[in-house]
């Protein structure tokens, strides 16, 4: 594995595609795109030791936090208590194994498998090159889908809904999955793109002069998706991370719409059908996420029912809108508004993964509220479509080339090229 880490480089920005020379950089500052103002790159301080400490820490958290009770509840001297490690057992019971693989992949296998790759890769643990490459690649393409933080989230939301039949307790695990979820962003956040893929192999060298302050798509050259490498815009496999990419991602507005189209039919029962049952002394109770929202706030729990519905309506139909909205700018309709776009963007990336509280919450409850005749609850279809929805719409931002919003924008004439701060 290469070791040199070189300053003043050039790159390309992943979002607009313009081309930027990275200034020298001191411990503790990024730099970033004049255009978008998009990060390109960040100097840790202890690049290695930082984050191995971090990931270490998380997977000591995550591993205490499946050996002991999660939570526990007593309803008229009636107790049950679960561990993590249980929930998706009672999904896969009560033959809901789709949502039972949901919580096993995002908020325990993304997340352990990220951390892992971490620390083989920062470390110079000894393992072929390709082994090595492919670590980096599933790395960065499976770690925004890691939920531990969001699963955290149901859970206290969860409490709030529980706490009005009865006592509501934390087992010894509750406190090392709260330090796993903070530990492990803290590890993401200390690993830069750029750093690590220089780490593992040389960035391959641009046999063409480059003119800074244009498009890599005006002067023929494409950036790597997965390792910023700048190559020829004819070179379809790059040389040092062996992925395959082009200019700009192939189909990207059709793929989209059609994730969205599709999405937006799965909404509908997603909303109409209970996405949970509750049975409480043999009467059996359907829900739906507005009948929950609703019972919540009759109920007095303003901000616990404010977050369900600003995290399961209103952000799914703002982010299907905001994805028609992107694909109808790029398309040529819009007003070429490419710093609006971008932020749009930005946001629909960012919010899109909260969507899934609610259907952690339904995981919950489903796994700790087992009392027999006494009260039990079920999951229902309705939060299979609504988990499909969130995946969906995931998938169709991830679809989306924020590139194409810039395309039409004219070059920055007169400003600085490079920018950084603390």
């Amino acid at each position: 594995m290469c070791q040199q880490h070189q300053d003043g480089q050039h790159i390309l920005c992943p979002q607009c595609d313009l081309l930027v020379a990275l200034p020298r950089l001191a411990t503790g500052e990024k730099a970033c795109c004049p255009r978008c103002h998009t990060t390109l790159t960040t100097r840790w301080s202890s690049p290695r030791q930082r984050p191995t400490a971090w990931a270490l820490a998380a997977l000591f958290m995550l591993l205490l936090a499946n050996l002991f009770p999660f939570i526990s509840m007593n309803v008229k001297g009636v107790s049950s208590e679960i561990a993590l490690i249980e929930i998706p057992e009672v999904m896969f019971s009560q033959d809901y194994a789709s949502l039972g693989f949901f919580f096993i992949l995002f908020v325990q296998l993304v997340p352990a498998f990220c951390l892992v790759s971490v620390l083989l890769l920062i470390n110079h643990v000894r393992m072929d090159l390709r082994l090595a490459r492919f670590l980096a690649r599933m790395l960065f393409l499976v770690k925004g889908w890691g939920m531990a933080e969001i699963f955290l989230a149901g859970v206290l939301v969860s409490f709030v809904k529980l706490i009005a039949y009865g006592d509501i307790g934390v087992g010894a695990s509750f406190v090392p999955w709260c330090l796993f979820c903070v530990l492990q962003l803290r590890t993401f956040q200390c690993v830069d793109r750029r750093w690590l893929w220089d780490d593992i192999e040389p960035m391959p060298e641009v046999r063409r002069p480059l003119k800074v302050g244009t498009t890599g798509l005006r002067q023929g050259l494409r950036s790597c998706a997965c390792c910023t490498a700048i190559l020829p815009v004819d070179q379809l496999v790059c040389p040092r991370c062996h992925s395959k990419g082009y200019a700009r991602r192939r189909n990207s507005l059709q793929w989209t719409l059609a994730l969205l189209f599709t999405s937006i039919i799965l909404y509908l029962p997603a909303n109409i059908l209970p996405i949970m049952v509750t049975d409480l002394l043999g009467d059996k109770m359907p829900s739906t996420i507005i009948a929950g929202v609703i019972l919540l706030w009759n109920e007095g729990s303003y901000p616990v029912a404010m977050v369900i519905f600003i995290a399961s309506i209103m952000v799914p139909t703002l982010k299907m809108l905001a994805i028609g909205w992107l694909c109808w700018d790029a398309n040529g309709h819009g007003r070429g508004d490419s710093e609006r776009m971008h932020k749009i963007y930005e946001v629909v990336e960012f919010v899109g993964r909260w969507s899934m509280i609610d259907v952690f919450v339904i995981a919950v409850l489903s796994a700790l509220v087992r009392m027999g005749a006494l009260m039990s609850i079920y999951p229902a279809m309705g939060a299979l479509m609504f988990a499909l929805v969130v995946i969906i719409t995931m998938v169709a931002a991830m679809s989306f080339d924020p590139r194409l919003s810039w395309d039409r924008t004219p070059e920055p004439a007169h400003e600085e090229l490079t920018e950084h701060g603390k």
